[in-house]
């Protein structure tokens, strides 16, 4: 198996530092708002990476963070009037919710910045007894960029580059331009903890270094994040931690693309920030996922119109030809061993979905072939396909309840929220028994030129 190391630029042969045993770190989400499609690519990504991982025989520990406590969670906090602490909880519950919801699992081991405090502080303190480090005297700490030699590694940029721009804004107290954070002091009103240096709270890239070596020790295997990331956040975390233990601090750096939205950059200024709670409403997480899936992870996916649509309507096009080789075959009994050992080369170089994803035209086209000429064995590669790309999060639902989940959001989509509304006021009036106000909103809708279906445990809409 081989992976691309954005340390030395190549895909190199995957041998862990401990045989058998993988350590892995992702950035996880910093949480002054809710989680869009880039965090659910990034999530999904290191999700499979440990999944593919664990297939190959390895015991993985797989560890993720939320930052919840910086400046923008502050900003936010005094914005809606909510204590930084309880706006960064609340945020992670939603958070949590909708990577349930698109059935990405939890990481082995769950951080945060604000249980890492004293892990944090005493980091500091090492780097400033070693000299990486300097404390000024209004209870800030930097770390001291000229103190480490290798500076610059991982981004292939030099120090001269880096200060191209850059200046010591008013207050600060840096010897150099360069230098970053490691602790910030308290302003007034700000969430702080107690430290040598003065009430504060720790700088944005202390926080993962001292939750890896916390975690791990001095060394892991694999350190995941976006691109974006590289400069300065991993940057600065291999200056922290090499400088203060002396070892290399991780063996296989790796970067997933960005999000771009019709070939802009996906950001809150330009207001075009898809979230995965929108996103949910509209499509299955497996399309979501096929979607995503089918570029490479280290490339931009550029979001156009037709992207979630396009997915949707292949996985319908997918389930249904499984649907129709069950109805006649039944499951399946062997499998299919070919497939499984396809999706793995594929796998192996440097986990290319896109690769395993693109193979799924051509199987489905055998299966049909094959369930056309009555050969039974196209349930075995059904079988086979069900079981090998679950790995990916596909194909992990029955036939019906899929292509039925995907009839419900379509007409959702196109029905119009106000007459969602009147149809969610009606089915409240009926579980109150409140019959005439039931009848009379069912008579509106009726005029508007839509049908309300009772079920059990529900209700649908449709055009008349």
């Amino acid at each position: 198996m081989r992976i691309y190391n954005t340390l030395t630029r190549t895909k190199e042969e995957f041998v862990p530092i401990e045989k058998g045993k993988v350590k892995m770190y992702a950035c996880g989400i910093t949480v002054s708002g809710e989680a869009h499609i880039g965090h659910g690519f990034q999530a999904l990504i290191y999700d499979i990476v440990r999944k593919y991982l664990e297939k190959k025989g390895y015991a993985v520990t797989y560890a993720r963070n939320y930052t919840d406590v910086d400046d923008k969670i502050i900003a936010r906090s005094r914005e809606t009037g909510i204590p930084a602490d309880k706006y960064a909880e609340m945020t992670i519950e939603k958070i949590d919710a909708v990577m349930r919801e698109m059935d990405i699992d939890d990481p082995t081991v769950w951080l945060k910045a604000t249980e890492n405090i004293a892990n944090i502080q005493d980091f500091i303190s090492a780097l400033i007894e070693k000299g990486h480090a300097y404390a000024t005297p209004c209870g800030d700490v930097y770390f001291d960029v000229a103190s480490f030699r290798g500076y610059g590694c991982l981004s292939n940029r030099t120090v001269e580059d880096m200060l191209d721009g850059v200046r010591i804004e008013n207050g600060e107290e840096k010897r150099n331009p360069a230098d970053f954070a490691l602790w910030k002091a308290a302003k007034e009103g700000e969430i702080s903890w107690h430290s040598p240096w003065g009430d504060g709270r720790p700088g944005w890239h202390i926080e993962c270094s001292a939750m890896n070596r916390a975690a791990f020790g001095d060394q892991i295997d694999i350190h995941g994040g976006g691109r974006d990331l590289i400069f300065p956040h991993h940057e600065n975390e291999i200056a922290q931690t090499e400088s203060l233990t002396g070892k290399r601090f991780v063996k296989y750096w790796t970067h997933n693309g960005l999000i771009k939205v019709n070939g802009q950059k996906m950001s809150k200024s330009l207001g075009n920030s898809l979230l995965l709670e929108d996103l949910l409403k509209k499509y299955t997480n497996e399309a979501i996922k096929f979607a995503l899936l089918s570029t490479s992870y280290r490339n931009d996916i550029n979001i156009t119109d037709n992207l979630f649509p396009d997915a949707e309507k292949h996985l319908s096009e997918f389930y249904r030809t499984i649907a129709a080789v069950e109805e006649k075959f039944g499951k399946g009994e062997k499998g299919n061993p070919e497939i499984d050992e396809r999706f793995d080369r594929c796998m192996d170089d440097d986990f290319n979905t896109a690769l395993a994803i693109s193979d799924l035209f051509g199987l489905f086209k055998k299966v049909a072939a094959k369930l056309a000429a009555g050969d039974n064995s196209c349930a075995d590669d059904v079988m086979q396909i069900r079981k090998t790309y679950s790995l990916l999060g596909l194909f992990k639902k029955g036939a019906a309840d899929y292509l039925k989940e995907v009839e419900e959001k379509r007409v959702k989509e196109d029905i119009p929220a106000d007459v969602m509304a009147l149809a969610e006021k009606r089915w409240q009036a009926k579980k109150e028994k409140n019959w005439a106000v039931a009848d009379e909103l069912r008579k509106k809708l009726d005029e508007m030129g839509y049908a309300v279906k009772d079920a059990k445990d529900g209700y649908s809409v449709n055009r008349k």
